[in-house]
């Protein structure tokens, strides 16, 4: 499975874990109009971790912090590279 897929798919499992509504899953939706908060994407970055092995967030002190779900998935594609 892709990363973008991996990506989509944990948000995915952590909106029906949360009982959240997700927004419509594109590159320009502006993850604070996703539908998840706060605590959904700490566990979002928890599961990605697990599932991909990597949390770009932790592992660069350079981090740009994305604001689109492209921006979000771009992170984690760059940082499997």
């Amino acid at each position: 499975m892709s990363v973008r897929l991996t990506v989509l798919s944990q948000i995915e499992v952590v909106a029906d874990q949360q009982e959240k509504k997700l927004a419509p899953l594109s590159d320009d939706l502006v993850l604070i109009e996703s539908g998840l908060d706060s605590l959904c994407f700490a566990l979002l970055v928890a599961k990605l971790e697990d599932t991909l092995g990597y949390d770009p967030f932790t592992e660069s002190d350079d981090v740009n912090f994305p604001v689109t779900l492209g921006e979000f998935v771009r992170l984690y594609e760059d940082a499997a590279a």
